[in-house]
């Protein structure tokens, strides 16, 4: 399995409803239950939230984003996913693999 980055984009301040907010929540307990979401939440300054999903490709994860009632319901009006690399000490911080060497000037 592979962690996905989903930054939610430009929200609708000043729009967010009672009922849409448990349906957000609703959705969120499900992609919990179903092990997809890993974390969750808005960022501090109000305007954009992030989720990292659990998913074997990135069209599962798109599909997991769009179905989301804040994106459903145009709360937020776009969206980004992208595949995350994570970096840890089993992989040497990724000191070792292609792209990391590709980016090195020296």
């Amino acid at each position: 399995m592979r962690k996905y980055v989903a930054i939610l984009k430009d929200k609708k301040k000043g729009e967010l409803t009672t009922d849409l907010l448990y349906k957000h929540v609703n959705h969120l307990q499900n992609l919990t239950k179903d092990t997809k979401l890993f974390i969750c939440g808005p960022f501090k300054g109000n305007d954009r939230a992030m989720q990292i999903l659990i998913c074997e490709t990135i069209d599962e994860a798109i599909h997991l984003v769009e179905s989301d009632p804040f994106i459903k319901e145009g709360y937020y009006a776009t969206y980004e996913v992208n595949e995350l690399i994570e970096a840890n000490e089993n992989n040497n911080w990724l000191m070792d693999i292609p792209q990391t060497k590709e980016n090195l000037t020296e």
